[in-house]
């Protein structure tokens, strides 16, 4: 019986199989469909949840609904997606278009009517299906670059409309409008001695291996002598023929001597399961190199239903008089494929590089809750905050705490506390992340001398006090001047405190639409008649700060809504 059950899992699907509509949704824009990003490439913390459409890197182009529908949510903000626009279809899915410039025709009037009900620029909305109905191919948005988007393009998901899982839209015939003949590309092939006694061609730290093409056009890598446990881990890409860029590989498998052992393709995810994506990496390379190393194996088990593996997952352990062969395949979504075969062999060699020396002084261990204190700093981390134990380094001088560094990563929130009577302003004192010169600042409570925050990464940690106001600025003065052949009203706001929190203005007492910029610093309003009085026209700008504090700015200035004077 124990034969059958091990044969049941190694024949059993690696991954589901689901039968998604072909030709039910059409492209979103006009233009060929070139990309910028795939589904389910590694990102900063997450998984990329869709297809990134260059738009020939300008704004402004026409955003098609591709399906019948309604539109369901309407969702603008600062950061993530922007202005962003959910419609959904009577099969039973969602699109999502994102980084929108603005909406058109009635569903600009109606996120407009929002702003203006809500006196806020970040709204959320959810519109009744009889409200805002579209056919496929109506222009509901332009094309834009707002929100965390690094440059104009257009962000496009389909979801499960039920569970709000995505779905990679290749698999509903997005796939055909992208010609792909080309294999996934890697660049390096890292060996990983797994455990303190283990070692790979004596070195008990991760190594490059040497590899080389072979006239099957396979590839083959040095042999690896390995005592104890070893796993693999590559950087790779993948290109299709005309977007001229490296995406994410779609699909990663490992091979123990034929059969499987570990693997994840990117088919469908749920927004719970993105931050896994830094279980899969080499987080500690890529934070220090910005090298991106995919790990075939796993320490731990975890949770993210993409992860497929065998009791082992993913490792390999070297046994006297016995020479075993990992297999890795890199595969794309039009089956294209690369592989790679490692040989490994048992060697009991000395040991030529060893271990560095770790400066800490507690050990985290996973899978328990763990409550550590120096002086006047204490750190709480629930069981599972990390993937696997590690030794940490906790030292405090004076208000500052260095927690570690950010190499090992926090998929949640854990608990950070100081204890500090002296402050003159409590309620303007915060816990501030300061990385690269920069403060973060982490939303903290006060409480009978506690200061309290959660945060999800590790690293120095400054108690600070702000009592600075934000600055506003203008490119030139506009006090008494004549602004009748100007579009918009465009100012710089800057904190470097605590940062921005909010931001009002209002002319003729009256509140008016501002944009926000974070990525620019830039806070515009485009002139609305409604708004402006022939002749004078007052203006109010009141920026607020994390903490309270507040710029204020007034002026007046003149407007001819006929002609310039």
């Amino acid at each position: 019986m124990k034969i059958l059950r091990f044969l049941l899992f190694f024949y059993t699907p690696f991954f589901a199989q689901i039968n998604y509509p072909k030709d039910y949704f059409k492209s979103p824009l006009l233009i060929p469909m070139q990309l910028s990003g795939n589904f389910g490439e590694l990102r900063n913390n997450h998984f990329h949840s869709g297809l990134d459409y260059k738009t020939n890197q300008k704004e402004g182009l026409p955003v098609l609904a591709a399906a019948d529908g309604y539109v369901a949510r309407i969702k603008i903000s600062t950061f993530g997606y922007g202005k962003a626009i959910y419609i959904n279809h009577p099969n039973g899915y969602t699109t999502v278009y994102a980084h929108l410039q603005k909406g058109k025709g009635a569903i600009e009037d109606y996120i407009k009517k929002a702003h203006y009900d809500q006196k806020s620029f970040e709204i959320e909305l959810f519109p009744l299906a009889k409200e805002l109905q579209v056919k496929q191919g109506d222009t509901i948005a332009w094309s834009g670059n707002t929100g965390g988007s690094e440059g104009p393009h257009l962000h496009f998901e389909i979801r499960d409309t039920s569970s709000e899982n995505i779905i990679n839209p290749l698999f509903f015939g997005f796939d055909s409008l992208l010609k792909d003949t080309k294999k996934p590309f890697f660049s390096s092939v890292f060996a990983y001695p797994i455990g303190p006694q283990s070692t790979v061609n004596k070195s008990k730290v991760p190594i490059i291996l040497h590899v080389s093409l072979q006239k099957d056009g396979a590839f083959l890598a040095e042999n690896v002598r390995v005592s104890g446990s070893v796993g693999f881990g590559i950087t790779g890409f993948d290109y299709d023929d005309v977007s001229y860029n490296a995406n994410g590989i779609y699909k990663l498998q490992t091979f123990q001597n034929g059969q499987l052992s570990f693997g994840y393709q990117m088919d469908s995810f749920s927004f719970a399961e993105t931050r896994y994506v830094n279980s899969l990496l080499d987080y500690e390379r890529y934070k220090k190199t910005k090298q991106r190393v995919q790990k075939l194996f796993q320490l731990q088990p975890t949770a993210f239903g993409l992860v497929q593996a065998d009791q082992k997952r993913g490792l390999f352990t070297a046994q006297p008089n016995l020479d075993q062969v990992c297999r890795i395949e890199l595969s794309d979504f039009h089956t294209n494929k690369t592989i790679i075969q490692v040989p490994i062999s048992y060697a009991n060699d000395s040991v030529v590089i060893p271990t560095p020396k770790v400066d800490a002084n507690w050990l985290v261990k996973a899978n328990q809750d763990t409550f550590f204190e120096n002086g006047a700093y204490s750190v709480f981390f629930p069981a599972n905050t990390f993937y696997a134990n590690f030794q940490l380094r906790m030292k405090v001088d004076q208000d500052t705490l260095e927690l570690h560094e950010d190499v090992v990563p926090a998929h949640s929130n854990f608990q950070l506390s100081c204890v500090d009577s002296l402050r003159k302003y409590p309620a303007k004192t915060y816990l501030a992340l300061i990385e690269n010169g920069k403060n973060t600042y982490s939303p903290t409570k006060f409480n009978k001398n506690t200061y309290q925050t959660y945060v999800k990464k590790l690293g120095t940690y400054v108690l600070q006090t702000d009592t600075v106001a934000p600055t506003i600025k203008f490119p030139k003065s506009i006090e008494g001047r004549w602004m009748s052949t100007e579009n918009q009203l465009r100012c710089t706001i800057i904190d470097s405190g605590s940062g921005i929190k909010s931001y009002m203005g209002y002319l003729n007492s009256n509140w008016v639409l501002f944009e926000y910029d974070y990525k620019s610093d830039q806070l515009v309003h485009q002139f609305d008649p409604a708004f402006l009085n022939e002749g004078k026209n007052e203006l109010k700008l009141i920026i607020t700060d994390h903490v309270g504090n507040s710029a204020i700015f007034e002026t007046t200035f003149f407007r001819s809504q006929k002609a310039k004077p």
